[in-house]
């Protein structure tokens, strides 16, 4: 799953960079286009300054600069029949300028989408984390090697509490030193010495993945518990 995120991750950075790479490509056509504009209007105009400074000169001086000022009326004719190419120039400029935004625009959307994905992506994966953090902190129930209950015992030793609580434990299941102190209405320090006695003398079992201990009745000891007359010395 993970070799399967970085590929996915890989493809998608590696899309995000040609679009970019394409919207940078896009910007400089524009700034070079824009610096031809720049230069085409400023000739233009400085072309003009220069012909509308030589027609004045000419009819400063008069009908006998006839020839000179049908010089520069040809000059002026010459730039009148460029203005329309360099018109079809500006507006194939401009409509260039159309294309690279219109491609900006979707490109911009296009990272968008990839954004988005990648941030669907990122949640799915924290999700993926948090239940694998989850199920790595699922306590693990550990149980104490069991102690054989030892033969020279029997329920003839037992007190009538003890009795008692193997009794409900036989009965109810496993349960913890506090809870069984309620039911035998003693203190808690003699609850938890008498659980750990039936214990230690192999009458019981318990839980040590977490505390208080569960304890529970060995099996051999419910089977005890259901026919007293085995339990005789």
């Amino acid at each position: 799953m993970a070799t399967l995120v970085g590929v996915l991750l890989a493809a998608t950075t590696g899309a995000a960079i040609q679009y970019y790479r394409l919207i940078r490509k896009a910007q400089r056509e524009y700034e070079k286009a824009k610096e031809v504009v720049e230069d085409v209007v400023l000739s233009f105009t400085r072309e003009l300054e220069r012909e509308t400074g030589k027609i004045d000169t000419v009819a400063y001086r008069n009908e006998s600069n006839t020839s000179k000022i049908g010089s520069g009326l040809k000059r002026i004719e010459t730039v009148e029949k460029s203005i329309p190419l360099m018109t079809n120039q500006l507006d194939a400029i401009a409509e260039n300028n159309q294309n690279a935004t219109i491609m900006m625009t979707e490109n911009k959307k296009r990272i968008e989408n990839i954004e988005d994905t990648q941030t669907k992506m990122k949640g799915q994966l924290a999700m993926l984390e948090e239940q694998v953090q989850k199920f790595s902190a699922a306590p693990e129930i550990k149980s104490e090697p069991v102690i054989l209950i030892k033969r020279d015992k029997a329920m003839a030793a037992l007190t009538d509490t003890e009795i008692a609580v193997l009794e409900m434990l036989s009965t109810e299941g496993a349960k913890t030193a506090p809870g069984i102190k309620e039911r035998v209405q003693l203190s808690r320090e003699h609850t938890a010495r008498l659980m750990k006695k039936l214990y230690e003398e192999g009458y019981l079992e318990r839980e040590t993945g977490k505390i208080p201990f569960r304890y529970s009745v060995k099996k051999e000891m419910e089977r005890l518990l259901k026919k007293p007359e085995s339990t005789q010395v």
